[in-house]
């Protein structure tokens, strides 16, 4: 229930990073590194392919590099395309089905057999898809059916093959967990064939061991590391031993080295070339709402720290002299960095931007609001939950002493996901504009450890619900806000919190819904399979899932709401959204529908995404903002109000 777009690499030459154009309809987009970093980035895919994989719904690991060749998916059949860098005709690899019903993501190269092995999502069937981990031959130039090597579990991830090209890592898990609640990690071995002729599960058996073994990677000496929550309850690294089949700690620490993975392909370290010595991990981590980037000594448990601007860190890879950082911070929007280290090995010499999501934005740095990590007490006595707060900031503009500014609190997606603290420029939109933001991170936040993840277990629409009202209250009581002007916004399952926030509790006098859930059973119902048990683990019982759904609940409604829906969703079907509408317009509250043709799940078309904010701005403006916007909007009708 999260929007992403994916960017991934492996087994990288130089840098390529897939970036999403907005007035290109948000096609992705695979660029590489120029030779001259005053240049900018090049497209490697010709105009009329967009790299972006389905798998899961949510894709990720939409692509793979190998010297000068790429293999990616195609967003518009889901089909491989093999091409090699400077050439402008990709070469299917995957047979055409007559629609995108069969996916492939994730995948890695294997030499010695000449193939590309990935996961694959089959939607032929008219039962739930079925996954597997295949070999596609790369070689021959003929495009060939997909052989199986790996099948029988509900869900796969992370193929990864050792350097010796004898050996095979991946994820896999199973109904009714998620990944990041239960998964397995499993070792096979290749025969002369090219098939799995034995398989070894190294984590996650054990029947007695909760854990969520994660991001497999092979040392260049042929060592297996991983990422898991097994001792602490945090993600931390890992490696198997194999002569003695054990698993041993490499770092401990209550801090998260991965995050959960909505999207396949995450990379959250990678083993150093040059720069250091053969033990030498470049890793991150993530603790109270930070992230911060080292070196791992992964044989003497050393962490040496590297000073970067980034406070978040989302994928980094090593190349022979340098490695690169995709990643933000307070002033940074999302962009990937190239850094280099001094001679001693020991910290940054040089650290150079080479791609930024908004490459002018640094010009507009005064307007700038910087977040503040706040802490504040739940309804459960004696806990805590995080947010990152954004005063209005405007240097042009200055309220009075006597006027506290109206608040948008935003619930994020997920519901297993964080707020990052980082440059966002949508939250830059309304604190320019006097408005205040905060971005909470409520029980059931990931970055925070297992046991704070599972706060939300069983208890979705309660804990969400309480701690975002807990936190607008508590920034009303500390005279950061106008309590009389509190408002609240979310997308997908933070639409669903907004929503029930707005159901269950008088908190905000007013809500905004993008493609947000109303009926916790339809979207049961109808929800794909990646998710289908997850709601079941945050929502529980039947009862609960009436209990909990706002379209069962429309009396209770009592502020003005805005629902934006695009009508190409299959996550949370536009019917949702038009039910909450109907039931607001009958019963005469102040509520409007925005729909959106050719939008999924998560608003790709730059158009929309100007249009939703300013819409939205607009609408919280004219019934609680008491004061005039200063953008020329056109407004679009409110019913019961116009």
């Amino acid at each position: 229930m999260v929007p992403c777009t994916s960017s991934h690499a492996s087994e990288l030459t130089g840098y390529n990073n897939i970036m999403t154009r907005p007035e290109e309809g948000g096609r992705a987009v695979l660029i590489k590194e120029p030779e001259n970093l005053e240049d900018k980035p090049l497209d490697v895919i010709p105009a009329e392919f967009a790299v972006q994989s389905s798998v899961h719904e949510y894709g990720g690991g939409g692509f793979a590099v190998l010297g000068d060749t790429v293999i990616f998916s195609n967003d518009r059949d889901q089909r491989l395309y093999k091409l090699l860098i400077g050439d402008h005709s990709p070469m299917p690899l995957t047979p055409e089905y007559g629609g995108p019903v069969v996916r492939y993501a994730d995948g890695v190269f294997d030499s010695h057999f000449k193939r590309y092995i990935t996961v694959m999502e089959d939607h032929r069937s008219n039962l739930s898809p079925t996954a597997t981990i295949v070999a596609i031959d790369i070689g021959s130039g003929n495009i060939q059916e997909p052989k199986e090597l790996v099948s029988g579990n509900d869900f796969y991830a992370f193929p990864r093959v050792d350097p010796s090209e004898k050996r095979m890592a991946w994820i896999e898990w199973s109904h009714p967990n998620i990944i990041w609640d239960k998964s397995e990690l499993w070792v096979g071995y290749f025969s002369d064939s090219g098939d799995i002729s034995k398989r070894l599960c190294i984590a996650g058996g054990d029947q007695a061991l909760v854990e969520a073994p994660t991001e497999p990677k092979w040392s260049p000496q042929g060592e297996l590391f991983f990422i898991s929550d097994r001792r602490n309850g945090f993600w931390n690294i890992y490696k198997w031993t194999e002569h003695s089949n054990e698993v041993v700690t490499v770092y401990s620490l209550n801090a998260e080295f991965t995050r959960a993975m909505w999207i396949l392909g995450i990379n959250s370290y990678d083993f150093a070339g040059k720069v250091g010595e053969n033990h030498t991990i470049i890793c991150s981590y993530r603790k109270n709402g930070k992230s911060y980037l080292g070196m791992l000594d992964h044989v003497r448990g050393s962490f040496l720290p590297l000073d970067i601007p980034f406070s978040y860190i989302t994928n980094i890879t090593s190349s022979s002299s340098c490695f690169y950082v995709e990643g933000a911070s307070a002033t940074h929007p999302l962009s990937i960095a190239k850094v280099t280290l001094d001679e001693n090995v020991s910290k940054v010499k040089e650290f150079s931007i080479i791609w930024s999501s908004s490459p002018e934005v640094g010009k507009y740095n005064s307007y700038f609001s910087l977040p503040e990590l706040i802490e504040f007490p739940t309804a459960v006595p004696g806990q805590k939950a995080y947010a990152y707060f954004y005063p209005p900031s405007n240097p042009n503009y200055q309220a009075t002493a006597d006027e506290k500014p109206p608040l948008l609190l935003e619930s994020h997606g997920g519901p297993t996901l964080e707020s990052l603290g980082v440059l966002d420029l949508n939250i830059q939109y309304w604190t320019s504009r006097g408005w205040a933001y905060v971005d909470v991170n409520y029980g059931g936040s990931t970055g925070y450890g297992r046991e704070y993840r599972e706060r939300l277990r069983g208890q979705w629409g309660i804990v969400d619900v309480n701690d975002c009202c807990s936190c607008a209250e508590f920034l009303a009581e500390s005279g950061k806000v106008d309590g009389r002007r509190l408002c609240i916004t979310g997308r997908s399952a933070g639409g669903y919190t907004t929503l029930a926030c707005l159901v269950f509790r008088n908190t905000f006098k007013a809500g905004a819904s993008h493609y947000g859930i109303a009926d916790l059973a339809s979207l049961r119902a109808e929800m794909h399979k990646f998710e289908s048990h997850y709601i079941d683990n945050l929502v529980g019982d039947r009862n609960a899932y009436f209990e909990r759904s706002p379209i069962n609940f429309v009396d209770k409604f009592a502020c003005p709401v805005i629902l934006f829906q695009g009508l190409d969703d299959e996550i949370v079907p536009p019917k949702q959204a038009r039910k909450i509408y109907m039931a607001l317009k009958e019963k005469g509250l102040p509520v409007a529908l925005v729909e959106f043709e050719g939008e999924p799940h998560g608003f790709r078309k730059a158009e929309n995404i100007k249009f939703a904010v300013e819409q939205q701005m607009m609408f919280f403006a004219r019934l609680v903002g008491k004061f005039q916007v200063a953008d020329e909007i056109s407004a679009i009708k409110i019913d019961n109000l116009d």
